[in-house]
């Protein structure tokens, strides 16, 4: 995927998701709510009925002014950290390679995607990781070097599991996908994912 193909995949995704807050602010007027189911349809992986339903913390970063240093905050938080879903086995790291595929493709769960698309995790679209790829969004800290820095204790395998598995966990409004909580990604891939990041032998922690 070139750097133009994620661009129009981000800003798309921009777009929804400021669609989606619009639907369901408390200033939504009647109109604009005919507007918006006139205007979409499902197609493909994109059904609007489960899109368009809210859970309890898109609900409430949809909120005008939202305060995330909230009591409720806090307790959605802590809530979503008590859901995420660590490996049984204990085996957090799979393959670097394959994760490098996932973290570069943003293919799944579009409008003109089939029903059987394999979802990617499109990372590069917010974070560099490797040094060596120049198409990459600064939404995200860069993830260059991150387990050379960071080390690959069981503690450091379990909080990035957790940020991949469910980001909001951690960070009640983050912008990164909650890609276990959701379904967008297998715990096989989040594996891989980790490998990318956590390998000592992956080209990120050269």
């Amino acid at each position: 995927m070139n750097s133009l193909e994620r661009s129009i995949g981000f800003c798309m995704a921009c777009l929804i998701l400021g669609l989606s807050r619009l639907a369901f602010s408390a200033e939504l007027s009647p109109q604009f709510g005919e507007l918006l189911e006139n205007g979409l349809r499902s197609k493909g992986p994109v059904q609007l009925e489960v899109f368009l339903k809210l859970d309890p913390i898109q609900k409430f970063c949809s909120e005008s002014n939202v305060n995330i240093q909230s009591d409720k905050a806090g307790l959605l938080m802590s809530e979503a950290l008590e859901q995420i879903q660590y490996p049984n086995d204990g085996d957090y790291v799979g393959d670097w390679k394959e994760g490098e595929r996932i973290a570069q493709s943003g293919k799944g769960l579009r409008f003109n995607d089939s029903d059987d698309t394999k979802n990617g995790g499109n990372c590069y679209a917010c974070h560099q990781i490797r040094k060596e790829e120049l198409a990459y969004g600064t939404l995200g800290p860069s993830l260059y070097q991150y387990g050379k820095l960071r080390g690959y204790s069981r503690e450091v395998l379990r909080y990035t599991w957790g940020k991949i598995f469910n980001p909001q966990a951690f960070l009640v409004c983050s912008n990164m996908p909650r890609y276990g909580h959701k379904g967008i990604l297998t715990m096989k891939q989040m594996r891989d994912i980790m490998g990318l990041l956590l390998d000592p032998e992956s080209p990120v922690n050269e």
